[in-house]
């Protein structure tokens, strides 16, 4: 499911504090009382707290890591979850060639940098069990979905019943491609025209750690 507005009103988001209350207030009348919201860090968490913050509900994290290509770190060709799983673009993965041993050290390299972020975002909290949850997902905004795939993929194995995916915009071929995998997508925005995510935020800035840190210890304060 899609949940659109007005081309025209949602064309920009100021910042992704109000993405995150946009994005609440579509979420109000299908999220269930005993969900817990996981956000992708950094700025899923902004966008996240948000959330969890207006719809009373636990906050916590998913960290799932790309997997860059050889030559161009940025080009996703797949990517890996906390859990270990991990997703490849096979088409990608053949088209450029990619060796089995590169995958595979890159793959190692994203799994020692997913467990670092955890120990420092979640320092002594642990991990929230998720058997029989409903889960929302929540990042700042999607391009590719090969983070938010393989985040999907994690909670699943983790047991949860119902996953929700909600993104303030993302382009709509991965939106069709991510129904098919969640329970139910929510996404504010589906440019068809689609370059960047930062593209549809007036402020964009790069949310750092000790911001991530501060939201997570004020949301688990709460629970």
């Amino acid at each position: 499911m899609i949940t659109s507005q007005g081309e025209k009103e949602m064309k920009f988001f100021r910042n992704r504090i109000e993405a995150g209350r946009r994005l609440a207030s579509a979420l109000e009348d299908v999220v269930e009382k005993d969900a817990i919201v996981l956000a992708i860090p950094r700025g899923g968490v902004v966008v996240g707290f948000e959330v969890a913050r207006i719809l009373n509900l636990p906050l916590d994290i998913v960290v799932p890591r790309k997997i860059g290509a050889p030559e161009n770190p940025e080009l996703a060709i797949g990517a890996i979850a906390e859990n270990g799983v991990i997703l490849l673009d096979d088409r990608l993965v053949s088209q450029l060639r990619v060796p089995e041993g590169f995958i595979k050290a890159e793959s190692e390299n994203q799994r020692l940098e997913i467990e670092r972020r955890l120990k420092m975002y979640r320092g002594a909290v642990s991990r929230p069990n998720l058997k029989n949850r409903e889960v929302v997902i929540v990042d700042d905004g999607i391009a590719t979905g090969s983070t938010m795939k393989a985040a999907l993929a994690s909670v699943r194995k983790s047991g949860a019943r119902r996953i929700i995916i909600a993104i303030p915009v993302g382009p709509p071929s991965t939106i069709r491609e991510l129904e098919m995998q969640a329970d139910l997508v929510v996404c504010l925005h589906t440019p068809s025209s689609f370059y960047a995510i930062g593209e549809f935020y007036d402020d964009f800035a790069q949310t750092d750690d000790e911001e991530v840190k501060d939201l997570l210890r004020r949301a688990h304060k709460k629970y």
